[in-house]
């Protein structure tokens, strides 16, 4: 009977051809805006690496001056100071662990059709690259004694490797980067992650470009590579990129990875236990518990997804529902026109239940089509969104769960909007109906 009633339903669009189609219009555009916020929302608010984000931890330790601080306050800093980001790493806790901070500088080609220019790009650990699961195209990540060493090595981005050798695979070879020559040990496929959990600060933002290159922490240290990001000093310092290393300004990065989610304890432990040796050595006066956050507190805590992005999702459900309230009007007026036909059809002998059946079966239909135009309106939707800016272009795509979501809504919207005038078409009078006749 499903299949029968199916096609009923699918014939039925061509009674009232004007009434059908104000209804799956009304349907389409509340699905699609709704489908359109929330897509984005669900970019936005997504795992960016579900299979470790338990096990990748921020450590925040609150090293402000006493002036203006009251206990129990969060501190403001988002980053570690240099001191504290080589203690912690020569501290080997964790399976990995990275400090990083952003460079930026000339790049000077081999080739003589390019000028030089300007890329932006990474210091890190080595231990970076396995962390956050960085796919390689050519090549690997620098060794560990390159890190010990400072040495000028350097890992390209796929897109600046192009740039720079077209399709040929460049490992070995040497770039003249930030003014010294750095050989390049790998290229690393595209890859940006979406938020960029692993450099919201700093960066190009949570929904930004990807870097371009990657050089050891150690080597920029050594060069005295300026940052090229954000910078928190809460007292005056000397100039000078050795007074920066020595001071309590905070401009560095920091991850663990850890072997489970259950060593999160005790490497809380750890910090605590640092920041109670370092306050005795005169630092660390506030006396402040550390803080640890894995990816998903560490986006709530930066506010990836803000509250305006969360209103914009619930005042497009909020139209969606005033659709769904049009299209119940709209429905018990084709409705209302087929009491004839209910009432004939219980007179031979057809349940309310059958009639029931039938009838949501066909707002069923409705919402089919509604989801089909739907989901057109909201790709047209997510296409004017992405050309508002190049942040909005990485979050405004659709992906398979929310193409499945778009035809689900649409057809419980449908189902939903379509009880009631289905209800009251089954309460039809067979024998006021045949009177009438």
């Amino acid at each position: 009977m499903f299949s029968y009633y199916f096609m009923l339903g699918v014939r039925s669009l061509r009674r009232n051809p004007a009434l059908t189609a104000l209804m799956v219009v009304t349907l389409a555009v509340g699905v699609a805006a709704s489908i359109a916020t929330l897509t984005i929302l669900h970019v936005m608010s997504g795992d960016p690496i579900p299979h470790k984000s338990e096990r990748l931890i921020v450590p925040l330790v609150d090293n402000g001056p006493l002036q203006g601080y009251t206990p129990g306050d969060k501190p403001n800093d988002r980053q570690l100071s240099y001191i504290d980001a080589a203690n912690l790493l020569a501290g080997k806790q964790g399976d990995r662990r990275t400090a990083m901070y952003g460079v930026a500088g000339p790049v000077e080609p081999a080739r003589k059709d390019l000028n030089v220019f300007t890329a932006s790009g990474m210091a890190p650990t080595r231990d970076f690259f396995a962390m956050f699961d960085v796919p390689f195209l050519h090549g690997q990540a620098w060794s560990g004694q390159h890190d010990a060493a400072g040495a000028d090595v350097v890992v390209l981005s796929r897109k600046l490797s192009e740039k720079l050798y077209g399709g040929a695979n460049p490992v070995g070879q040497r770039v003249a980067l930030m003014g010294h020559e750095y050989q390049i040990t790998g290229v690393i496929d595209s890859w940006n992650p979406i938020p960029r959990y692993h450099r919201i600060i700093g960066g190009s933002g949570a929904f930004g470009t990807e870097d371009e290159f990657y050089i050891p922490f150690s080597s920029a240290i050594r060069h005295q590579y300026s940052h090229n990001g954000s910078m928190n000093c809460t007292a005056d310092r000397d100039p000078g990129f050795d007074a920066l290393l020595k001071s309590e300004c905070t401009w560095i990065q920091f991850w663990y990875e850890l072997h489970s989610a259950g060593d999160r304890p005790a490497l809380h432990n750890y910090l605590n236990a640092y920041a109670a040796e370092q306050h005795k050595l005169g630092r660390m006066k506030r006396k402040a518990d550390t803080q640890l956050y894995n990816v998903m507190e560490w986006l709530e805590f930066l506010k990836v997804v803000g509250n305006d992005n969360k209103l914009s999702a619930w005042l497009a459900f909020g139209f969606l529902v005033l659709c769904l309230v049009n299209t119940i009007g709209l429905l018990l007026a084709k409705f209302s026109v087929r009491a004839p036909e209910v009432g004939i059809r219980r007179a031979l002998g057809a349940s309310r239940k059958e009639i029931f059946a039938q009838f949501l079966i066909e707002t069923a239909v409705v919402g089919l089509a509604g989801g089909v135009l739907g989901l057109l309106l909201a790709f047209g939707a997510l296409a004017l969104i992405a050309m508002q800016s190049k942040q909005l272009t990485v979050v405004a795509h659709m992906d398979w769960f929310m193409l499945a979501m778009t035809f689900l809504m649409a057809v419980t919207a449908a189902i939903l909007a379509g009880l009631l005038p289905t209800w009251r078409a089954c309460q039809v009078t067979p024998a006021l109906q045949l009177k009438s006749q």
